[in-house]
């Protein structure tokens, strides 16, 4: 059944089309036959035959949904439709005129019908046009309505961007102009906007223009051309805002103008935008009960989002954090309309509370994102790197097993490579957890690892640091002028270990492509500079490295092969399997000491553990593309 709420629009919409459809009939008779209508031809424009005509073709343009929309909104796609429903009302209208003649002695002739439809065909896309143009229509450069702006980008994010800013006057701007990489737009015109040239020509195009701002709407483009931008804007002394990357715009309000904000670091460090095969990540998630520990984190929340987008037919949160799982349940329901978002206040360490979720709920798939992961945080405090990151991964791993998982997938970090601390330690021994059971022939469970570095703006990272050092008038604490770090956005993070999950299944370790590591200094000059101060007003202390701290991260363990996927961003780290009798004994000897307490034994143990883990067999690198 169709719907058709009755409402004033709609009234309007079907009168004016009931016009238009009796004016092209009687318009084109007097047009065939230059106002001189035969007389057995004039009973076809009596007003009985106009209103089986108006009938025909208003039934058949409801059922087309011409009146679902506003005129002002009417796009392409809609055209099409309009063209869609004309055509094939006009067929009914002259198929009922020659089935049911008004008169046995003469029908309907050809070239009336076809020139009926052609002329209704003009009308109809005609007036939609015409009032969207009086809608939209430029309200004058003379006065602007708000600050000037130049727009660097000329493509579909843009010409969005524009539409939004003529509609709304209330967002008080005037574009004066636009700015693209190339060439060729030069002088072409979007929504009446021009062109003027190209990012080369940005210093003297600013200075001829001298906007109020200049907005950087590429929501794709890597950060070295973000980076050119800004650098030339603020050599003018020009305020410069952009729109979000890509990751960040499609998780966010649709409305573009709403989501310009200043440039911030993150848009800056130059990483390119990754793209995710959706077809073959949702397919093992899409209409299946999801499991994510540590919900209510920064990845743990990230990956709730984008499943609740591919299709999962239910999300079970669990996390120790009240607050954070209420948020992230929150989000999911009340703003993203997805209401099978299942919060379980919970420890997943908890095998006997573990238990009782799974089998409540079922869920297919896992994802392990919870885990304790600040350095000195653990450095200060070994029994809960073992339990809360050691001891609860395995309790969640044994549980999954039991219920029948299809598929595990355990969130790492880079710091599991070769590690000098007990997070990248803990976090080592969870990848062999993880490891040694998929290579077990009575567990049907697949299980991979994801191994990445740091992510932009997550709890405890450097960004909100150094962003509130700067709101305090600094100093910006940096341990050492050659520390560096890889980083990458969480969206982009969260992506990647989405599409790694559909990957292997033998307990494989994936490593996403950090890109280049990134000088901390540097960073915290960039934080500087966009914040619109110099180093004279935000000094830079250094206070030395902190317990546990390397000064470079690395991404491979020695020993391990490096195979690519079918990904481009993300490799496979081929080993020997480790021994899982070995690891059991290790792993009830950690047990003990942790329950006892024995913060220096639990430290030594891990040590001695990850210093000469015992492995079976060789490296074997087998083919992951599929």
């Amino acid at each position: 059944m169709i719907s058709f709420p009755i409402t004033r629009h709609r009234i309007w919409q079907l009168l004016a089309d009931a016009v238009l459809i009796a004016a092209a009939w009687r318009i084109t008779f007097f047009l065939t036959f230059d106002r001189d209508v035969p007389p057995f031809y004039r009973h076809l424009l009596g007003w009985r035959v106009i209103a089986v005509i108006v009938a025909i073709k208003l039934a058949t343009f409801v059922l087309f949904g011409f009146y679902n929309r506003w005129w002002r909104y009417v796009s392409t796609r809609d055209m099409w439709g309009a063209g869609r429903g004309v055509v094939t009302g006009s067929l009914l209208a002259y198929l009922a005129l020659y089935a049911f003649p008004p008169e046995a002695t003469s029908h309907l002739p050809r070239r009336i019908a076809a020139l009926d439809l052609l002329l209704l065909l003009a009308f109809v896309a005609g007036t939609r046009l015409l009032a969207r143009s009086l809608i939209e229509r430029p309200q004058g450069t003379i006065v602007a309505r708000g600050r000037e702006v130049l727009i660097v980008g000329a493509g579909d994010a843009a010409q969005l961007l524009l539409r939004e800013i003529q509609r709304n006057p209330y967002l008080a701007y005037t574009p004066i102009g636009l700015i693209d990489d190339d060439p060729r737009k030069k002088n072409l015109r979007i929504h009446g906007v021009r062109v003027l040239g190209t990012t080369d020509e940005m210093p003297r195009l600013l200075r001829d223009n001298r906007p109020d701002e200049v907005l950087i709407a590429m929501p794709s483009a890597p950060g070295e051309v973000r980076r050119k931008v800004v650098d030339l804007t603020r050599a003018e002394g020009i305020q410069v805002k952009t729109l979000p990357g890509l990751h960040e715009l499609i998780k966010g309000d649709i409305n573009l103008a709403r989501q310009i904000r200043p440039v911030q670091v993150e848009d800056v460090l130059g990483r390119e935008q990754v793209e995710v095969d959706l077809d073959a990540v949702a397919a093992y998630v899409r209409d299946r009960t999801v499991l994510v520990s540590g919900a209510g984190g920064s990845i743990g929340s990230e990956l709730c989002r984008q499943l609740s987008r591919l299709g999962a037919a239910r999300l079970v949160l669990v996390d120790q954090s009240e607050t954070a799982l209420y948020e992230i349940e929150r989000e999911l329901v009340d703003e993203r309309n997805f209401p099978a978002a299942a919060p379980v206040l919970a420890d997943c360490g908890d095998r006997e509370r573990m238990r009782r979720v799974f089998e409540r709920y079922r869920p297919d798939v896992v994802f392990h994102a919870a885990a304790y992961k600040h350095v000195p945080m653990l450095e200060s405090n070994p029994l809960q790197a073992v339990t809360n990151n050691v001891l609860a991964t395995r309790a969640l791993v044994q549980v999954s097993v039991e219920f029948g998982v299809k598929r595990f997938v355990m969130i790492s970090t880079d710091k599991a490579a070769k590690p000098k601390n007990l997070l990248g330690q803990s976090k080592a021994i969870c990848e062999w957890i993880v490891e040694s059971f998929a290579h077990r022939d009575d567990v049907e469970t697949r299980f991979v690892a994801v191994r990445f570095g740091n992510v932009l703006g997550s709890s405890g990272s450097v960004i909100p640091i150094f962003r509130r050092q700067i709101e305090r008038g600094g100093p910006i604490t940096v341990t050492h002028p050659e520390m560096t770090r890889f980083f990458m956005t969480i969206p982009e993070a969260s992506s990647l270990v989405v599409q790694a999950g559909a990957m292997g299944g033998r307990g494989q370790v994936y490593v996403l492509d950090m890109g280049k590591p990134v000088k901390i200094i540097d960073l915290a000059r960039q934080m500087i500079e966009l914040s619109g101060h110099t180093e004279e007003e935000i000094p830079i202390a250094f206070v030395g490295s902190r317990a546990g701290e390397k000064m470079h991260e690395e991404l491979w363990n020695e020993g391990e092969a490096v195979g690519p996927t079918s990904h481009p961003k993300i490799s496979r780290a081929a080993r020997a399997p480790i021994n899982a009798e070995w690891l059991d004994e290790q792993l009830g000897v950690l047990e003990r000491l942790a329950a006892e307490g024995d913060v220096t034994g639990v430290v030594s143990h891990l040590s001695t553990m990850v210093a000469a883990p015992v492995r079976t067999g060789s490296a074997v690198l087998e083919d992951t593309l599929h």
